[in-house]
Parts: structure tokens; C-alpha cells; sequence
């Protein structure tokens, strides 16, 4: 672990070193070229800066549109930069999005979130302003408002992009994506015809993937996978074994049908997993399945109707005996259509269902209850937005989405975007939003008892916590060969949880809403294509988290318990071409330290070095966490491991 600011500044050093003695001795002028299975002619990585500016997400407007005109702080993982990073999970692929805090707790256990508020989980407080998607299906638990990030998958040859969106996207996407919006968008079958075989073998991680797509017809495709890995456990913050490794085997299908200019997509995926648990408790099991359809049909210019819907099943037994089953059924219909040529709308409603049922976790001394302890959770919405065309070069976008969750009733989230078009490829835009956190079923049915005491208990009139978001922001290309994207933000909150007392008696301890404040600060990132064989990527986010107690709240805990978030992070990555068949990628990732309670700063190095030995096989060398030996990323948490793994790649 890095423990001051010498130890630093000599990890920052020799990181860069690195980076430089690799790049002596290049090999010849000519831009990476992807492994054979992995390549298709949309992959980012074949584009040139210019191109990179016009790749279409849909994450922020919920329909196509060229990163370069997307008024928000949008970042975009490519499938390509997934690759060559050699991230074995999803967790470890969003270390690659600048603007986002993403922190390791043990071998199966991740803290992620955008623009603070990661957590204390001494305080019981854990991550729950984050919405994570996967191909439109929502993968963040309505139990709580979090992600159990050992959980949702997807094979990283299967990954079309990540879109990263950092700020309130309540207006489309509704309660929850209060500091931002992970879209994992996956490729179509027909871009994965054939097979695939991964093997990988290291000083902490194995795994094996298998997987076969090919056509039916001239308009289905479809493809099937298979995949497990074993990842040891790490050390505990004692330095002792934490004996928490981990396995986690999946399967999956996809089958798309594309007859004329409609789209109609089935996939799913089923998993299974067993976690090691310290002190001898029982393991950890967790296993799941879910089932999306999507469907699109165009009608007329520029407008189309689309379909989802989709089932997903997760159960989790933990040690001590508790345990829930969540089934989540979802209908969603979207619209879009334009006005003209100067008005664009899309609007759409939706309907979701989660039921599920807790068993309560009980120990000699303490338990854990939910009561109810099932419930079935209705969530109605309706949003609408709105892009005008103010002129040649000023769009505004108008939005509302109106939400109705079981406990608050309905709520509004409404949005407005003004975007600039200074020059060519050069974009000022600002905007201005509302979201909520809407109560769950830990905010309010939970209760815990020490003995027959009831100590702490939910509170059934919780109330959803707010942000009302303000941005500013720039996109472009500043030169040829570089493109820079800033963004200020200034976020306030209102009727954040608290820990409160009861009166007369203090306990039992009652969830409040009893902080307010704001966060401010800016990200900045950027790319530099330094030669045809040198791409440089730079990111910097500084943020600051002015919290307060409203009048009348207990202040038990602290302003702590909101989270224990850095005040600024950097990450540089280089990728280069080492002669005709070699890539060499590297990954420097600077984090300053947390407040309380105190983590010191760390600096990390992820490493690749990849050989495409054949057109159809490709041998790969990566290192995670080189710096130190081990380091420690959270509170309590266990110390992170330096690790290699060989890997290797056969297409057929």
C-alpha cells in the first residue's frame, strides 16, 4: 500500500517508466488490429479520432446519436479498449471510464458509484445512486438500491460498448440514476459468427469460455456460450487469509431476427456461484437466470416503436442463514418520432413488478428481519422528451419523466439540455435536471434486533432522496490528433438517510432524512493519437462533498456515514503497436485518499502484452495491481493482490 505522498510519486514514477521503456524499439507505423473473433467493422478501435467523435450511443437520449452532440458528461468503453485491457469481469472493464469511482473489496465485492456517496458500511450505508443496465434490462436490486456486483456478467468478446454517463438520467431512465447510468450494450449475433475458445491461467484467477454463433437463415443468427472461472481469496486488512475465492460458472444465448428493417432480439443468460466465506461460516451461494426481448419496428421516417420486456431471477444465501428471491418482470414501450425537420420526440411507459421474498438472517446474539418479509413491488412510469432545433447550431431538449413506487407515490424528474455547436466538432452545451432515490423495502421493513431488543428499525415514511443537478460542459477536437471533453458540475441534495433516535428513549434507532448538501467539482478526460501506432488516453476528476445536518436531526454517526469518497482521481492509458503482430496496453491509475475513514492514496499499474501468433490465435500476457504487492482500495476491506495472468485466444 502507498502510504504517503514519497511513496507515491516513486509509484507514479516507475508506472511512467514503464510506459516509456516499452515504447523504445516500435516496431512499425501501423494502428492495432484486433484479434480475429473479436473484430467487426464497427469496432471503435479501426476509427480515426475524427470517426471517434461521430460513434453513435444511446444512453443519453435513448435514441442514436453521435457521441460528439450528446449533452451530457458521456464516456464510452469500447469493445475494443475492453479487449485490450484483459478485464476478466464487468467491475474490473469500468476502471477504464474516468468518470467513475470504482473500488475492489474483496475477490468477489465491488464499490462503484459516480460523484461520491460510495458508502460506509459501518453506517450500513452502501452504494445506491448508480443505475446499471445490460441491454436495457435494469440489474440493480430494488431490496436496496445497490448492485451486488458479483452477480451480473457478460462475456467481454459479447460487449459492444459501455456508455458511462455521469449526472442524473432520472428524465429517461427513472428512479436511481441519480449519479449517473451504466448501459452495457452487447453485439449482435452476426458480428460473432464462429467459435471461440478462451483459456486463462494465473498466480490468482483461472477460467475457461466456450462459445459458437452462426446463422439459421439468412435473417437469424444466434449465439451460445459458456463460461467459469476461480479467483483465490485475497488477504484480509489483518494480513491474514480472508478466505473469500471465488467461482462463478454462466451460460447464455442470443438469437436475433432481422427480417426486412425489423429487429427482433431473445437472449438470456443463467449463472451460478459459490463464495468462500472467513471464519468458517458457511459458503456464500448465489444463482440466477433472466430473459429479454427486444423488439423494433421502424414505421416511417424517422420513427419506430420498440418493445423490451424481460424476466430476471436472483437468489442469495448468505452465511448465517439468510436469504432472498427476487423475481423482477418488466414491460417497456418507446416511441419515437419527429416533427419536421427541426423537432425530434421520443416518449414511452413502462411497467415493473418485483417480488420477493427475505429470509431473515438470525444470529446467537443479533437478527436481522424484514417485515413483511415478502412483498410484491409495483413501479408505473411515463417519460417524454422533446429535441428542438433552435437553429443550424443550438439544439434544446425538454423532458419529464413522471415515476409512481410503491411507498412516496409519484414523482417528477424533468430535465432541460441546451447544446452549442461553436464550430465544426466543437461542442458547449449546459443543462439542468431532478432525480430521486425512491424508498426501498431497507429503508423501510427492515429491523434488527439485539436479543429481544429491537435496536433499529426502517421507517415506512421514508422519503425518496432528491438532487436537483446543474452542468456545464465541453466536447471536442482541439486538434487533429486530439479530442478533450470537461464538464462542471454542482449537485444538490435534499433528504439524504440519516441515522436517527427515538425521542425519550433513543432507541430504537429509525432511518431519517436528515442531510442536505452538494457536491461540486469537474472531469476532464481526453485522447491523443500521439502517432499511428501510439494512442493515449488521460483522465482527472476533482469533486467535493459539502454535507450538513438539517435542523432537528439526531447527527448521530456523522456526515461520514453518506460515504467515504476520494476528492480526485487520475488515470492514464497508453496503447501501442509493438511491430505487426504485438500490442502493448497499459493502465496507470492514481486515487487520492479517503477522509474518514482514512485510506491512503495509491497509485496502480494494469499492464497487457498480447501476440497474435496465427490469423486465428492470440497469446496474451497481463498484470494487475503491479505496483504494490497488495493495497488497500476501502474501509475494512481486504487487501488487493498483485496478479498475472496468461491467457490464451483460439478462434475456429
Amino acid at each position: 500500500m502507498t502510504g504517503g505522498g514519497g511513496g507515491r510519486r516513486q509509484a507514479i514514477r516507475g508506472a511512467l517508466l514503464g510506459i516509456l521503456l516499452a515504447s523504445s524499439g516500435l516496431a512499425g507505423p501501423v494502428r492495432a488490429q484486433p484479434f480475429q473473433q473479436l473484430a467487426s467493422a464497427a469496432d471503435l478501435q479501426n476509427l480515426s479520432i475524427e470517426q471517434l467523435a461521430d460513434v453513435e450511443i444511446t444512453s443519453v437520449s435513448k435514441s442514436a446519436q453521435p457521441l460528439i452532440s450528446a449533452a451530457a458528461a458521456a464516456y464510452v468503453i469500447s469493445h475494443d479498449d475492453i479487449a485490450r485491457s484483459g478485464a476478466v469481469s464487468l467491475p474490473q472493464m469500468l476502471r477504464l471510464a474516468p468518470n467513475l469511482e470504482v473500488m475492489q473489496t474483496s475477490p468477489s465485492a465491488w464499490n462503484i458509484t459516480a460523484r461520491g456517496f460510495n458508502g460506509n458500511s459501518a453506517a450500513q450505508n452502501f452504494p445506491n445512486k448508480l443505475l446499471v443496465l445490460i441491454d436495457g434490462r435494469s440489474v440493480y436490486t430494488p431490496l436496496y438500491s445497490g448492485v451486488y456486483w458479483d452477480m451480473p456478467d457478460v462475456p467481454a468478446a459479447n460487449i459492444e460498448r459501455i456508455e458511462v454517463i455521469s449526472g442524473p438520467g432520472g428524465t429517461l431512465w427513472g428512479a436511481n440514476a441519480v449519479n449517473g447510468v451504466i448501459n452495457v450494450i452487447t453485439r449482435k449475433a452476426a458480428d460473432t459468427p464462429g467459435g471461440l475458445l478462451t483459456l486463462g491461467a494465473g498466480t490468482g484467477y483461472y477460467s475457461a469460455a466456450l462459445q459458437y454463433g452462426g446463422a439459421l437463415d439468412e435473417d437469424l443468427h444466434y449465439r451460445v456460450y459458456g463460461q467459469d472461472f476461480y479467483q483465490r481469496a485475497f488477504n484480509a486488512a489483518s494480513g491474514k487469509d480472508a478466505h473469500d475465492g471465488w467461482t462463478r460458472p454462466q451460460g447464455g444465448f442470443q438469437l436475433d431476427w432481422t427480417p426486412g428493417d425489423e429487429v427482433v432480439s431473445l437472449h438470456g443468460d443463467a449463472f451460478g456461484g459459490t463464495e468462500a466465506q472467513a471464519g468458517g461460516l458457511a459458503n456464500q451461494q448465489i444463482s440466477g437466470a433472466n430473459l429479454t426481448l427486444n423488439w423494433t419496428h421502424p414505421l416511417e421516417e424517422n420513427s419506430a416503436l420498440q418493445f423490451l420486456t424481460y424476466f430476471d431471477q436472483t437468489r442469495r444465501a448468505m452465511a448465517g442463514g439468510g436469504a432472498f428471491t427476487l423475481n423482477t418482470y418488466d414491460m417497456e414501450l418507446q416511441h419515437n418520432f419527429s416533427l419536421g425537420d427541426w423537432n425530434s420526440l421520443v416518449w414511452g411507459v413502462g411497467q415493473r413488478f418485483d417480488q420477493y421474498r427475505i429470509t431473515s438472517r438470525i444470529a446467537p446474539d443479533t437478527s436481522l428481519i424484514f417485515s413483511p418479509a415478502a412483498r410484491t413491488l409495483s413501479l408505473t412510469d411515463i417519460f417524454a422528451e422533446d429535441h428542438i432545433a433552435l437553429s443550424e447550431a443550438v439544439q434544446l431538449t425538454l423532458g419529464v419523466k413522471l415515476e409512481n413506487d410503491p411507498w412516496s407515490g409519484w414523482a417528477a424528474m424533468p430535465s432541460g439540455r441546451l447544446s452549442w455547436t461553436v464550430a465544426d466538432g466543437h461542442l458547449v452545451w449546459a443543462s439542468a435536471s431532478r432525480a430521486v432515490r425512491a424508498p426501498t423495502p431497507f429503508d423501510t421493513d427492515v429491523v434488527e434486533k439485539l436479543g429481544s431488543v429491537t435496536f433499529a428499525t426502517g421507517n415506512p415514511n421514508f422519503e425518496p432522496e432528491t438532487v436537483t443537478d446543474f452542468e456545464l460542459g465541453y466536447r471536442g477536437q482541439v486538434t487533429p490528433d486530439a479530442t478533450v471533453s470537461v464538464t462542471l458540475f454542482d449537485s444538490l441534495y435534499d433528504d439524504l438517510r440519516t441515522v436517527e433516535t427515538t425521542p425519550a428513549t433513543f432507541i430504537p434507532l429509525v432511518w431519517g432524512n436528515g442531510m442536505k448538501g452538494n457536491v461540486h467539482g469537474v472531469s476532464i478526460w481526453g485522447d491523443w493519437q500521439a502517432a499511428d501506432w501510439w494512442l493515449l488516453s488521460a483522465g482527472f476528476t476533482a469533486q467535493h462533498l459539502d454535507l450538513e445536518f438539517k435542523p432537528g436531526a439526531s447527527g448521530l454517526l456523522g456526515i461520514s456515514q453518506a460515504g467515504d469518497d476520494p476528492h480526485h482521481w487520475a488515470s492514464l492509458r497508453s496503447s501501442m503497436r509493438l511491430g505487426e503482430d504485438v500490442n502493448l496496453d497499459a493502465d496507470l491509475r492514481y486515487v487520492g485518499a479517503l477522509p474518514n475513514p482514512k485510506v491512503p492514496e495509491y497509485a496502480e499499474l494494469n499492464a497487457r502484452l498480447a501476440w497474435q501468433l496465427t490469423e486465428k490465435l492470440e497469446l496474451s500476457l497481463a498484470g494487475f495491481n503491479l505496483l504494490h504487492g497488495q493495497h488497500q482500495e476501502y474501509p475494512g476491506s481486504d487487501l488487493i493482490r498483485r496478479s498475472v495472468m496468461l491467457q490464451t485466444q483460439v478462434s475456429f
